[in-house]
């Protein structure tokens, strides 16, 4: 019986860690600002702000994230880099029709601009914010 249970134990925690279902965190280091509906806009309001608009059960924005994270440190303090989970903060994302996750907004002192839909490479999203600049 107690060698059943540890598989089954086993089994739970690789299912776990291949589905992404165990504890969430914010996807964001401490080089990427977390956004939500609250802050959402005194952030945005000045300079260049990269925004990755995504939600944590989001294979492909599961991919993003560490490509965000080489932004922030590529681009220093030259522009924010911030993340927003629309399951936490619908309101932004509707306002700004973001329809598909990933989807990342280059923002110029409040205003949108550049737009990526889907895996985005740091070197294009670098290229964005030095052209917004």
């Amino acid at each position: 019986m107690r060698g059943k249970l540890a598989a089954a134990l086993i089994l739970c925690c690789a299912v776990v860690a291949l589905c992404g279902c165990g504890p969430k965190n914010s996807g964001a280091s401490d080089l990427v600002l977390t956004l939500d509906d609250t802050n959402f806009d005194d952030e945005i309001a000045e300079g260049v702000v990269l925004v990755d608009f995504w939600a944590p059960w989001c294979g492909p924005c599961r991919q993003q994230g560490p490509i965000v994270e080489d932004v922030a440190g590529q681009v220093g303090d030259n522009a924010k880099v911030a993340k927003l989970n629309v399951d936490d903060a619908p309101e932004a994302a509707q306002r700004f029709g973001v329809r598909s996750i990933p989807t990342i907004i280059i923002f110029t002192d409040g205003e949108p601009g550049k737009r990526f839909v889907g895996v985005t490479s740091a070197d294009a999203l670098v290229s964005a914010i030095e052209d917004a600049q």
